[in-house]
């Protein structure tokens, strides 16, 4: 930090020197226009020469000094779609983001309120030299394009929000809403990168047939469901959903990113572990379980879990025992935080990316799918954020084929306990969450060549 402040000390002397050589000039022109008017416009020429040099870059924060931090990632994916590189510098002051100088870049970050600093690119060198130093935790990722994003969601209104949605908007990136049809139909590899909810791939219905099957919306979405499997040629929709799940598994497999949470995460392992086996109770597929259906699951179909029990009483709201405890959680409100992982940023910029933040510790978020259970993560799964006091997993990932998934435990970084039927949240009271700042993180992972781990 010392040179770029040695930096700017030299530019801020030049720029003082040629002012005071400008005055002087004009007022040598006052007696001798003639001879000096060439000297004065070659200076003047030469002063915003310097001007330029000092304004030659843009350096987006990413530490505590950021006014909104959630729309600064809307900055650097609108930088990315007007053909405006990006570097994103891991560890540098919270994750910052840097560009070259655009004034419709400043516009933007203007408008939006994101704060910024427009820098020379003595001291944007500067910067990247001090990072690229073997001692310190540091790396410079380019992000080169603008990923195409796709958010698997029901057409139906249904009575909860979505996290992902919710910030994509407010962050301004823009996103295609697709479901079951157009899953099916093959246009998953038209996408980058594909995010997963509050959705029960099971076909089980997020298992609140106990407290809601009276409700209207539980009853049109049961209804929805089904017309939508014999329209595709499925006699269930745990059929239709395991079909689903298997696109979604051959999307990853050839390249994509997905990113789930909340129900998602589990109960799309589950769904591929009981590929051929009846796992749904009579209230959800009207026929009764297969009594072997623990013993025939297959975990070398899953991606993220292994050796977990599933849920076979429909009254449970739970899917399998890959989700802990919640009442641990309800119990221990106060203490309910997980911690990020520091990785090597230039050995493993893969979690690195996906863990820049202003804040190492996150507060805790309950969903259906809290936190993942520590004995049936396979070990191959890298662990990006975990709470000691409970012993659990919140944040992980994952490779799959030649593409990579990620998963979040909770439902709502800002609504510890978000219920059925409560508001969406409105993220600006938030514009420097640290929760909403990982579903980002993976939102912009794709823009990035992705490198191979090294440890």
């Amino acid at each position: 930090m010392l040179r770029i402040g040695y930096y700017y000390m030299i530019d801020f002397m030049c720029f003082k020197i040629l002012i005071s050589d400008i005055r002087n000039l004009y007022i040598n022109l006052q007696s001798e226009k003639k001879t000096y008017m060439k000297r004065f416009i070659i200076s003047s020429i030469i002063i915003l020469s310097v001007f330029n040099a000092c304004a030659s870059y843009i350096l987006i924060p990413m530490d505590k000094t950021q006014r909104n931090h959630l729309k600064a990632y809307g900055i650097a994916y609108w930088a990315l779609t007007k053909e405006i590189n990006v570097s994103w510098l891991l560890n540098y002051r919270g994750g910052s983001f840097m560009c070259i100088y655009t004034s419709s870049v400043e516009d933007e970050c203007l408008i939006r309120n994101v704060s910024f600093q427009i820098i020379a690119d003595v001291q944007a060198t500067a910067i990247l030299s001090e990072i690229a130093q073997s001692d310190v935790n540091m790396n410079e990722i380019k992000l080169t394009k603008a990923p195409k994003i796709a958010v698997y969601s029901p057409k139906n209104k249904l009575p909860w929000d979505d996290a992902v949605t919710l910030v994509l908007t407010y962050a301004e990136i823009p996103y295609d809403v697709i479901y079951d049809e157009e899953v099916l139909s093959g246009i998953l590899p038209t996408y980058d990168w594909l995010h997963l909810h509050h959705e029960d791939f099971t076909g089980q219905y997020g298992k609140f047939w106990a407290n809601y099957r009276n409700a209207d919306w539980y009853i049109n979405d049961v209804s929805e469901n089904e017309a939508t499997a014999r329209k595709l040629g499925f006699t269930k929709v745990s059929q239709l959903k395991l079909a689903v799940a298997k696109k979604i598994r051959d999307f990853v497999a050839g390249g994509g990113y997905m990113f789930a949470m909340c129900s998602a995460p589990d109960s799309f392992d589950v769904a591929l572990a009981a590929d051929g086996v009846d796992i749904c109770d009579i209230p959800f597929d009207g026929d009764p379980i297969d009594p072997q259906a623990q013993n025939k699951l297959n975990f070398n179909n899953t991606f993220a879990f292994h050796n977990f029990k599933i849920s076979t009483n429909p009254y449970e709201y739970e899917i399998s025992t890959i989700d802990i405890n919640p009442a641990n959680h309800l119990m221990n409100v106060n203490n309910d935080f997980f911690t990020l992982f520091e990785f090597s940023a230039k050995w493993d910029p893969v979690p690195t990316m996906l863990c820049q933040n202003h804040y190492q510790v996150i507060r805790g978020f309950m969903g259906q799918s809290t936190a993942f259970n520590r004995d049936n993560i396979k070990p191959n799964i890298i662990i990006m954020g975990e709470s000691k006091a409970f012993n659990d997993v919140r944040y992980l990932h994952g490779e799959y084929g030649k593409g990579t998934f990620t998963f979040f435990g909770g439902h709502d970084p800002e609504d510890y306990q978000h219920f059925v039927g409560d508001p969406p949240t409105d993220l600006n009271l938030y514009p420097n969450s640290e929760g909403y700042r990982l579903i980002l993180n993976n939102v912009l992972f794709p823009a990035a060549k992705k490198e191979k781990q090294k440890t």
